[in-house]
């Protein structure tokens, strides 16, 4: 399948190769014409000049952003992505009152005088953006180079000036909104750092974030002191419960104990009291309680004892008694009760600095409990002061550079490239008008060629000659060309017999070696060689066709049928006194009127042209005059007159073994030889098939030179002119 399509596509190409070839002096004459149109309109036009100036643009103006600390108000940006900046600029460039303005200045004005339109004014000016740069690239077009130049930088001013005006309107509407918004902004800051200060006041917040880490450190020291004293405060209750059991004395005893055994008068008392009662003892061993050393020391001892009551009273809050059997204490039970009050000291001490810690500790963890709530309320208030301060800080400096520019000059383009003056012309472009001239010269050509290719009717190809009669093809007979000779005649008639070793010569073999094919039950003796209109060349292939199956060694007759227009005595330059007219009507002889052109070929001319040819080709005469021929000759060929114009070829057809159509492309027109062929048809005609005359290269066909062959395998010819080897082969 993409085979055929290949070959289909092939064939298209070929035909259209063919129909420019066939009309290429068409073309040829369109194009040059066009061409030359061109190029008098491009030499006759007037010189068109174009100046360009080029303007710079920066993202932000000096406006920018003056009214919000936040935001690029005043960016030179596009609102879409669709949109671009440097567009939007094109067109405030094109916009009416900068257009009007420029035109006004210049007095720009028409052909007729009258104030240039701005439409007109658009047409001639062109705004581009130059590609990867911030740069738009402004020219004008007109015949007056100067012109052109003022009228660019003219326009790039007054589009700064207006961009400058605009800006100076931005920077004096942001200096208001500044001069509003600065109090406001600064009484806000005032607020917010009133109300950090009393939060701090209030909380008593120094540092949060170190007050927070150092009290996770100190509830920790604080846990582990309190722990710590526990544990010291165990070990405090259990020693002094062990020397409670000891000493069987209570914590207050033991103090009082350690008191008395402390106290030098209690003491002195004690040991005189301790000696009295001794001395007492050792005298009641010899006297008796009347004895007035005895009752001396009895009233001594009572004395004493009295005064020891009195002491102890005074230095402890026991009963006497009890203190009196513990006041003689040794050493070692004195440390022990030293140890025991000790104890009980520092057991007393240690529950009072728990308690303290756990107060500690408490207080701690409530004040760490609120530092988070603390932290927030201070991380708001100080952001509330940050975005006060910095807000106003901003506008403070916004509020003094648009202090600068509402007296500036200040704009977001500037000129990068005035415009100068025009050197040369931009229009007409000769070279351009020439290219397009001959470009447009040739499709018009092109499409001439295609318009009378449509247009002409006649056959134009081998295929379509073909396609449309639908008769074998027996043979194609190239172009020959002209050729100068000194008697002035242009056209070879005989290339058989004049040139062997051509191309033609090998068409015409081939064309009668198909025809000894045609019939197969009987020899093909008698030929009528037949065209639809006059100029197929029809006499022409009837005297090759007999002079190639002459130089076969057949014995050819050839007769020229044709009365009303004969061509066989131009081809073969003889006279024409005598011949088939002649012979019908009886005035010669048939084998006295025949004459010999070439070895083995008799040609038996027209004759007379008589007032009523049909009549004597229709005749039995004719009719008996054909069958003595064919009794003589091995082939008898009939040149007849055209189909179109006379029905003479079909009177003559009806003796003959059947009829050679010869077709010519380019000459033949459709629909003349649709109708030759139902006349052929009707009239029942045998028709042994169809030779194609005069084919060339826009016919479809392309024969190839073998003069070489011819060469390398010369033919000879014998003392009569015959040839002894034939091998002539069409490619």
């Amino acid at each position: 399948m993409p085979s055929n399509q290949e070959d289909q596509n092939s064939l298209d190409l070929q035909q259209y190769s063919l129909i420019l070839r066939r009309h290429w002096l068409a073309i040829a004459a369109v194009t040059v014409s066009v061409f030359g149109l061109s190029a008098l309109i491009a030499i006759r036009q007037k010189p068109i000049y174009e100046a360009e100036g080029k303007l710079l643009f920066s993202k932000t103006d000096r406006v920018s952003s003056l009214t919000s600390p936040s935001a690029q108000v005043g960016e030179l940006s596009s609102v879409t992505q669709l949109s671009s900046p440097l567009d939007t600029e094109a067109e405030v460039i094109r916009s009416n009152p900068i257009v009007e303005k420029t035109i006004t200045s210049l007095g720009l004005v028409d052909k007729p005088g009258r104030p240039l339109e701005i439409d007109d004014f658009l047409k001639k000016i062109k705004i581009k953006s130059v590609r990867g740069t911030d740069i738009l690239a402004i020219s004008y077009s007109s015949r007056n180079p100067q012109e052109a130049a003022d009228v660019v930088n003219l326009l790039m001013r007054y589009y700064l000036e207006n961009n400058i005006r605009i800006n100076q309107t931005q920077a004096t509407v942001a200096q208001k909104f500044l001069s509003k918004q600065l109090p406001e902004v600064e009484a806000r800051l005032v607020k917010a750092e009133a109300a950090l200060r009393q939060f701090k006041e209030e909380n008593r917040v120094i540092a949060l974030d170190q007050e927070a880490t150092k009290g996770v450190e100190r509830l920790a020291d604080l846990s582990d002191q309190i722990t710590q004293d526990q544990a010291n405060l165990t070990e405090a209750e259990t020693r002094s419960q062990l020397l409670q059991r000891q000493l069987r004395l209570n914590s207050q005893q033991a103090v009082d104990m350690g008191n008395l055994s402390q106290s030098k008068a209690v003491q002195e008392v004690l040991t005189q009291y301790q000696q009295v009662q001794n001395e007492l003892a050792v005298g009641r061993t010899r006297y008796t309680d009347k004895y007035p050393a005895i009752a001396n020391l009895a009233a001594k001892e009572a004395a004493l004892k009295k005064q020891l009551e009195m002491r102890i009273s005074e230095n402890a809050d026991s009963e006497k008694s009890e203190k009196q059997h513990n006041l003689g204490m040794g050493e070692l039970k004195q440390t022990l009760v030293a140890q025991l009050v000790e104890s009980d000291v520092e057991r007393s001490a240690l529950a009072n600095r728990i308690t303290v810690l756990q107060n500690a500790y408490a207080l701690s963890q409530r004040r760490l409990s609120v530092l988070p709530q603390l932290q927030e309320k201070q991380q708001q208030l100080e952001q509330q002061l940050q975005v006060a301060k910095s807000t106003y800080e901003e506008l403070l400096k916004r509020s003094q550079e648009v202090e600068i520019v509402v007296n500036q000059n200040v704009g977001n383009a500037r000129v990068v490239s005035a415009a100068l003056l025009p050197k040369k012309a931009v229009s007409p472009k000769i070279a351009l008008y020439l290219a397009l001239g001959g470009f447009l010269g040739i499709l018009l050509g092109i499409g001439v060629a295609l318009m009378l290719e449509a247009m002409d009717q006649s056959l134009k190809t081998l295929e379509q000659a073909q396609q449309l009669l639908g008769y074998p093809l027996l043979g194609t007979i190239p172009h020959l060309g002209q050729k100068a000779k000194n008697g002035g005649e242009a056209l070879v008639e005989l290339p058989v017999r004049d040139n062997p070793y051509s191309a033609a010569s090998s068409a015409f073999e081939m064309l009668q070696t198909n025809l000894d094919f045609t019939i197969s039950d009987k020899p093909l003796k008698v030929i009528a060689v037949v065209s639809s209109t006059p100029g197929e060349g029809r006499s022409f292939v009837a005297a090759n066709l007999a002079v190639a199956k002459a130089h076969m060694g057949r014995r050819i007759l050839l007769v020229d049928a044709d009365m009303r227009h004969s061509c066989q005595q131009e081809i073969w330059k003889l006279s024409n006194p005598v011949g088939l007219s002649n012979v019908l009507v009886g005035q010669a002889e048939f084998r006295s009127t025949t004459q010999e052109v070439l070895v083995n070929l008799d040609l038996l001319t027209a004759g007379t042209i008589p007032p009523n040819p049909a009549a004597l080709l229709d005749s039995q005469r004719m009719a008996l005059l054909i069958q003595e021929a064919a009794k003589d000759y091995d082939c008898v060929i009939i040149d007849t007159p055209a189909l179109s114009l006379f029905g003479d070829a079909l009177m003559v057809g009806k003796i003959t073994d059947g009829i050679l159509l010869v077709v010519r492309p380019g000459v033949l027109d459709c629909a003349v030889a649709k109708s030759t062929q139902m006349m052929l048809e009707q009239s029942r005609s045998r028709v042994l098939g169809m030779v194609v005359n005069g084919i060339t290269a826009d016919s479809g066909y392309i024969y190839h030179s073998q003069k070489g062959y011819y060469d390398k395998n010369s033919n000879e010819r014998n003392s009569k002119g015959e040839l002894k080897f034939p091998n002539i082969r069409i490619s």
